[in-house]
């Protein structure tokens, strides 16, 4: 079973992983880590604990066990400040914090709609349950044409209780409700998204719209246009 999580995929019983679809060579430490990480999530996993795992009967200190996070965190393009993909519990130890699905080698798990969406234009683009990349890379959820736009811009990460903003370090950064965001933000129905030239607004439940002849996008009522 391969776990899939941002732009890596990550096999535990071949205990091999991947970053874009290249593999990414990681240390023996550094895979035990993932590994405990991953099979313990969304648990944390207090130093101790790790250091056990990694060093068994053998005495280190904490600080390698940092410098086998901050491998791991590399491997993974993880912001040691941001810790979206390996999540830093303060005075306890580790946790991994990624939005993650299983799939096994038939190929990638469903994704489940969500109960929002986004509003482009005339335009309703459906969200689905977990992460939503916002990019100009081929494979985001979407597609954004502005020049302005980094190839991983930004994302949205739906869940049960609601739904949050966060921009991915992009050059020109995000605004939500015309501030930048710095972080992350908790959306709500009606938020207006500005990335470069383009406006997303944020759609909850219960959004009447007509499905329009191109079939994959469905037509709402106009949305004026950032100036």
């Amino acid at each position: 079973m391969t776990l899939h999580f941002a732009d890596c995929a990550f096999d535990p019983e071949a205990r091999k992983l991947k970053r874009e679809g290249r593999r990414v060579d990681l240390s023996p430490k550094a895979l035990e880590l993932l590994l405990a990480l991953v099979e313990a999530r969304p648990r944390a996993l207090s130093a101790a604990q790790l250091r056990d795992r990694l060093w068994p009967d053998t005495f280190v200190s904490e600080a390698s066990l940092r410098q086998v996070v901050m491998e791991l965190r590399r491997a993974l393009g993880d912001d040691p400040e941001a810790g979206r993909l390996i999540r830093t519990v303060r005075r306890f130890g580790y946790a991994f914090g990624a939005e993650a699905s299983e799939a096994d080698a038939a190929g990638p798990a469903p994704r489940a709609p969500a109960r929002c969406s986004l509003l482009r234009g005339r335009y309703e683009l459906a969200l689905y349950a977990g992460e939503n990349l916002l990019g100009r890379e081929p494979e985001a959820d979407v597609r954004l044409t502005s020049e302005q736009a980094s190839r991983r811009h930004a994302r949205i990460v739906v869940r049960d209780d609601g739904a949050q903003l966060e921009d991915l370090q992009s050059k020109n950064g995000t605004r939500l409700n015309g501030r930048r965001v710095s972080g992350t933000a908790e959306l709500q129905p009606g938020d207006r998204i500005e990335i470069g030239h383009e406006l997303l607004v944020f759609c909850g439940p219960g959004t009447n719209t007509t499905r329009s002849e191109a079939g994959d996008e469905r037509q709402v009522a106009p949305i004026e246009e950032a100036t």
